[in-house]
């Protein structure tokens, strides 16, 4: 796939405000955008307690919850609109607290991310039986349920469900969602950099949700390891953070395991 930079007409990108800039995190390297559909279902079941520590606390019910997921995402899978549909467990919830206010705080233990073969088959799927199944089950437990179907706006690459690994759902909000665009571009160079990542979809709603985009990514090292790669770089506070701040972005990142 060819490689470029932007993904909208000139006239209306508007440049983000970029504070403590560097020529060691240039913008990312993007390619086409995936053709593909996509539903993203996250649900909070029993998510760590604020204040507290983020890491999930094992849960019968979001245990039993992810099993019946298992199954009707292999469900899913057997329709032809389907190209993949995964099951996803938290690994670690941050704390909501910091920056601009959201009005509804990613505090999701349970996700699932059904893809389609395109955009335009998205409410056939919706439709389907085993969805509506799916959907059901993760209302009739969840404390708190945000649906999105979406896009593919942005692509560093293609992330890698067939094996496990460490999988980021990142929630954002934002006054200005075109800003915020072109600064995650800016933001996803310094993650390559830093942390070595190499694959992003940047899931942009088709229709009403309650955030601007959901960045999903994928990284084959340990949570500690990834943790420690961004936590104890100054530059993640001075130049990740600070922009946020900058753009008026809120950036609620969620880290996930395959269920």
């Amino acid at each position: 796939m060819g490689e470029y930079s932007l993904r909208i007409p000139k006239e209306v990108v508007v440049e983000p405000t970029i504070v403590n800039p560097s020529p060691r995190w240039p913008p990312a390297r993007l390619r086409d955008p995936l053709p593909f559909g996509y539903i993203h279902i996250a649900a909070a079941v029993q998510p760590p307690a604020q204040p507290g520590p983020p890491f999930p606390r094992p849960s019968a019910r979001r245990k039993a919850l992810l099993g019946r997921l298992k199954g009707l995402a292999a469900d899913l899978m057997r329709l032809d609109e389907v190209e993949r549909a995964s099951i996803y467990r938290a690994a670690l919830v941050p704390p909501t607290g910091g920056g601009e206010p959201a009005s509804h705080p990613a505090r999701f233990d349970v996700a699932a991310l059904i893809e389609t073969s395109s955009p335009s088959e998205i409410a056939k799927v919706q439709a389907a039986e085993p969805y509506q199944q799916l959907l059901e089950a993760v209302q009739e437990v969840a404390q708190d349920v945000h649906l999105m179907a979406a896009r593919c706006a942005r692509l560093l690459g293609d992330v890698d469900k067939s094996r496990p690994g460490l999988f980021l759902f990142n929630h954002f909000t934002t006054e200005e969602p075109q800003v915020a665009l072109e600064l995650w571009e800016r933001l996803a160079g310094w993650y390559a950099v830093e942390t070595g990542l190499d694959n992003s979809t940047l899931l942009q709603p088709i229709g009403e949700a309650d955030y601007v985009f959901v960045n999903h990514a994928r990284w084959d090292h340990s949570l500690p390891r990834l943790m420690l790669e961004q936590f104890a770089r100054p530059s993640f506070r001075s130049y990740v953070l600070a922009n946020l701040r900058a753009n008026r972005t809120v950036s609620m990142p969620v880290l996930y395991r395959l269920a």
